[in-house]
């Protein structure tokens, strides 16, 4: 029994010592793990970041594009029916939203449907445009149209423009 007491004197500092040195050893590789976690997020943040401020000056300048005064100014040239302008104006929109389309991985999910909604809204208000001055009206009257409705409705395009710009401040 005395063998048995005088082995357990030698056991338990020993236990005690080897599981202290666990403890620091477990500590440090944590603190380790976690310093490199971090600096691989810095590096990944360096690398995101300018994407998701391009993505951001990309969304703006869709907007501004999309936006009724610029479409007409830019595509009306006075030549063609209301039901031509309507379908060039139509197709300008798609290939402007289609071209940025993949921007949306970069911005809040709540922004990108404001901005997707401002298209649609856009594009409900051209084809109802487009129905009211009928199909052998000019690009002009259709022009009016358009400019019309825009001005009795709230400006989604505005609205969506302002929640990405505040968004790029929150973010940057």
């Amino acid at each position: 029994m005395e063998q048995l007491l005088e082995f357990a004197k030698i056991l338990v500092p020993a236990g005690l010592v080897l599981y202290a040195m666990f403890l620091m050893v477990k500590s440090f590789l944590n603190k380790e793990l976690e310093k490199k976690m971090l600096e691989i997020r810095g590096k990944s943040i360096e690398a995101v970041l300018p994407n998701r401020l391009q993505a951001y000056e990309r969304m703006c300048l869709f907007l501004e594009r999309i936006s009724p005064n610029s479409l007409i100014l830019r595509l009306n040239i006075g030549e063609f029916t209301s039901q031509e302008f309507q379908h060039i104006i139509l197709n300008e929109i798609r290939e402007e939203y289609n071209h940025n389309v993949s921007q949306q991985v970069y911005m809040s999910n709540e922004v990108w449907e404001l901005i997707k909604s401002a298209k649609e809204e856009l594009v409900t208000i051209v084809n109802d445009s487009a129905e009211r001055v009928g199909k052998e009206a000019t690009s002009i009257d259709l022009s009016k149209q358009i400019l019309e409705i825009v001005h009795s409705r709230p400006d989604n395009i505005a609205h969506a423009l302002i929640e990405v710009k505040n968004e790029i401040s929150q973010v940057f």
